[in-house]
């Protein structure tokens, strides 16, 4: 059986970021880390600083050079790599389009439901499936109603007032495959159907984290309304980029407040710590 990686005090953290280079390229002292998992490869290397006197772990959920298409990005390595470096708690921020006219370009949404639209992504770390090194997880079902953190949640919305910038509380999130954005007509009935929002990174991300019994928090930023939300050609790669990076200091300033807010480790009291209650899992969690 492989023996699990290990690594060094300073390569160590209890909160990971999965976003972009933008969130951690300015930090001094930054620690490269290459991690190894039973899944194969992360994104990227993590890159691991210090926040407010908290070490967390930076993950550039594309790569850093953003090579990584929604669909092929390693989501199971991702969170297990996280988890390896003492990672316990994750923020996920994430750009999306607005399904609503008044969630329009410039909004922030801390979302508190997930609706799942992808096709072909492995969605759990427990399928029975041997793992290389021989290890055979089980097959595990955990609770999903609730996807994301409470307190994670309650950080965010509290970062995002704290810097003057009104947060939406709640509203859900629907996934879709990528990387097309959608139709008009698939817009329309997401649209319909009351959700607020559409992205394609969300999930299976936070459900990954949640077999982890990992606390996980997104933080959606609106890039553009999506395409049955307003009359023209739809939205483009361009304008979701240009609008991302007019944002970007603003979000890492929310993101960086709301790390300062969370608990520490051995003080998380919500129901992501229990998520796999009682389940055996078949394999040992880093």
């Amino acid at each position: 059986m492989t023996e699990p990686q290990a690594f060094p005090s300073a390569s160590q953290a209890d909160i990971g970021v999965i976003g972009g280079s933008g969130f951690y390229s300015f930090l001094e002292d930054v620690t490269e880390v290459a991690v190894q998992t039973p899944y194969g490869d992360p994104s990227d290397s993590l890159f691991v600083g210090e926040i407010a006197g908290r070490r967390v772990a930076f993950l550039p959920r594309h790569g850093r050079d953003h090579h990584l298409p929604p669909h092929r990005i390693n989501y199971r390595a991702n969170l297990w790599a996280l988890r390896s470096l003492g990672v316990r708690q994750v923020i996920g921020p994430c750009a999306v389009g607005g399904l609503r006219q008044e969630y329009g370009p410039g909004t922030l949404l801390v979302p508190d439901q997930l609706v799942d639209r992808t096709k072909s992504r492995v969605q759990t770390f427990y399928d029975g499936e041997p793992l290389p090194d021989g290890r055979t997880p089980n097959v595990v079902h955990v609770s999903f109603a609730d996807p994301y953190c409470a307190t994670g949640r309650a950080a965010a919305l509290a970062a995002a007032r704290g810097q003057d910038w009104e947060a939406v509380d709640g509203g859900a999130m629907v996934v879709i495959e990528g990387p097309r954005f959608s139709t008009r007509a698939e817009s329309v009935w997401h649209a319909a159907q009351g959700w607020a929002v559409v992205g394609m990174t969300g999930h299976p991300e936070a459900l990954l984290a949640r077999e982890l019994e990992l606390c996980y928090t997104s933080m959606a930023l609106v890039t553009d309304l999506d395409a049955g939300a307003e009359a023209g050609e739809g939205v483009s790669h361009k304008e979701v980029l240009a609008e991302f990076a007019k944002n970007v200091d603003r979000l890492r300033g929310v993101l960086f407040d709301a790390v300062s807010r969370l608990p520490e480790t051995g003080e998380r009291s919500c129901a992501c710590v229990d998520a796999l209650d009682g389940w055996d899992p078949g394999v040992e969690l880093p």
